[in-house]
């Protein structure tokens, strides 16, 4: 039988030379066509071109990032709107603020004539946008009255808080921007980071401004001194009597024999003094609820040194002779 050749697979080096040959004029003729074309005038592109603010920073912040480029359509040669399609060496549009916290924001149209200098020999066709938005304050310094942050402790079982909280300095000074500052609305919170208070407290501590302000936001004192005096509440009951007011002598009580009896909390330094404080189950029947034959029981007195009165039971039921 006839051998069979079998295919290298291998181009040889005369179609390889070839092939060389054939890619190198398709590439010369494509650059020759990009540089041709570019070199044509009249052509049109939108670009994003950056810019750059100036503005008086000892005396302003921005508040938020300022835009850094705008739209705009633009007109010239290829090689001019290449390179400011790339940013190639195309330095930004400065825009100066004399007073940047009088409004928030300034119109392209302000800008077409400098601009139109700034990018020639392109030609400045039109902004794609009505106006440049920012948000940059006036840096303004206040004195802010503190008070105590209520997440930031808490108290023992039955204690509170009695009179004022006082603090050393009243006030801390903070300066920043004139928005930031609005936020605190002339309050600083102090955080004390306690928790169970249970007795007098006295203690420096630090005050820092939110961590998400501090790039903003400079506080001038470090520590402040903060003290005040809590009050002790024991828990208590009593059985009281039944005292009627304005009842006719037709109507009595479903249940004759109650006792009600009364819980409460009082101040630990007045316990000698509710000794010898007779208290009373009183039922007006003035104030009877109508509908369902009801009478609340209301204690007396209520000297000011007890507190969270709970009486059992709470209603008393009216029967009709």
């Amino acid at each position: 039988m006839p051998e069979t050749k079998k295919s290298s697979g291998r181009i040889s080096s005369r179609k390889l030379s070839n092939l060389k040959v054939v890619v190198l004029c398709i590439a010369a003729a494509t650059t020759f066509w990009i540089l041709n074309a570019l070199n044509k005038d009249n052509y049109t592109t939108v670009v994003d071109y950056p810019l750059a603010w100036d503005f008086d920073q000892e005396r302003f912040m921005a508040v938020q990032p300022l835009p850094e480029s705008f739209p705009i359509e633009i007109s010239g040669d290829g090689w001019d709107l290449l390179r400011k399609y790339f940013r190639l060496n195309e330095p930004p549009f400065i825009i100066n603020l004399a007073e940047p916290s009088s409004r928030g924001f300034i119109l392209t149209s302000d800008l077409k004539r400098p601009l139109g200098d700034f990018i020639s020999p392109t030609t400045l066709v039109g902004a794609l946008k009505d106006s440049i938005h920012f948000q940059i304050d006036r840096i303004e310094t206040r004195s802010l009255d503190l008070v105590l942050d209520s997440a930031s402790f808490s108290l023992a079982k039955n204690v509170e808080i009695d009179g004022p909280i006082n603090f050393s300095p009243k006030k801390v000074t903070v300066t920043g921007p004139s928005s930031l500052l609005d936020g605190y609305s002339g309050k600083f919170p102090v955080k004390l980071n306690e928790n169970r208070i249970s007795e007098n407290f006295q203690k420096t501590v630090s005050v820092e401004i939110e961590k998400k302000l501090t790039e903003f936001v400079s506080l001038q004192e470090e520590t402040i001194e903060v003290n005040f005096s809590i009050i002790q509440y024991l828990e208590g009951n009593k059985r009281l009597k039944i005292r009627k007011v304005n009842f006719p002598k037709s109507v009595t009580l479903v249940n004759e024999e109650l006792t009600p009896m009364m819980s409460y909390l009082v101040n630990e330094g007045k316990v000698t003094e509710l000794k010898d404080v007779e208290f009373e189950a009183v039922l007006d029947y003035g104030k009877r609820n109508r509908e369902d034959s009801t009478l609340m029981i209301e204690v007396s007195p209520r000297p000011n040194y007890i507190k969270n009165i709970v009486v059992n039971p709470a209603l008393v039921k009216l029967k009709y002779d």
